[in-house]
């Protein structure tokens, strides 16, 4: 049947994934930092994701699709609900809090130190390649270990930076792809790798040196090596 269905430019779709989440129906999903129309019997073409999106990316056409399945849609819903998967991917800016400003107790006593991240997903295999927060934004990619084993992370490496963190050896992923295609596709102004001193953490440093080769720019970079017991290792 020809009826009224939406339409998804991935063009103009910079992975913000705000549609997916205003679609009731689970007709939307984010596929390869795009969002995807998935299914056509799943789109009740009221357009609900319409609105919400901020490049213009959705539109309405007209086109031989399936009829809307409202049964196919409820229990699509019922099989998402027990999904134990990650529910909170959806890509989104974060505003940093303010460094409180305390007066000092006692000499034990230290004010709360607040989070440098500035947006979310931080997981490479979550992370959009484009979303607005990559605009002009100077980017850490970073073994997930590393945070843990450097007290002072948030102030001194997050600070001012877009951060994405990964194992190579856990996720057992070449991340060089994806990493090409957030530098190619975005104003990117500078990229620090920060990485353990253990040999498995090697493949997040390579990944990222064949990801920045690989897009053609011109990026200032720097390689920033922490030792198991959390101090920073001179070259």
């Amino acid at each position: 049947m020809v009826r009224r269905i939406i339409e998804i430019d991935q063009e103009k779709c910079n992975g913000c994934g705000l549609c997916a989440n205003a679609c009731h129906e689970g007709a939307i999903g984010m596929v390869d930092g795009k969002a995807t129309l998935l299914r056509d019997d799943y789109c009740d073409g009221l357009g609900d994701c319409l609105p919400v999106c901020p490049t213009g990316a959705i539109s309405f056409v007209e086109r031989e699709a399936a009829a809307y399945d409202e049964a196919a849609v409820q229990a699509n819903m019922k099989q998402k609900q027990k999904h134990t998967g990650c529910p909170g991917s959806q890509s989104r800016s974060l505003q940093p809090a303010p460094q409180p400003v305390q007066p000092t107790q006692s000499a034990q006593s230290a004010p709360p130190m607040s989070s440098a991240l500035r947006q979310w997903p931080v997981q490479i295999k979550l992370a959009p390649i484009q979303a607005p927060y990559f605009d002009g934004a100077k980017l850490l990619i970073a073994a997930d270990c590393t945070a843990y084993a450097y007290a002072n992370f948030h102030q001194q490496f997050m600070q001012g930076k877009i951060t994405l963190v990964g194992c190579p050896k856990l996720d057992m992923v070449d991340y060089s792809e994806k990493l090409t295609e957030i530098l190619k596709q975005n104003d990117i102004r500078s990229l620090t790798i920060v990485r353990m001193e253990v040999p498995c953490c090697g493949g997040i440093e390579l990944a990222a040196k064949k990801a920045l080769q690989a897009s053609g720019k011109f990026i200032p970079w720097q390689v920033v090596t922490i030792s198991t017991d959390g101090r920073i290792l001179e070259d």
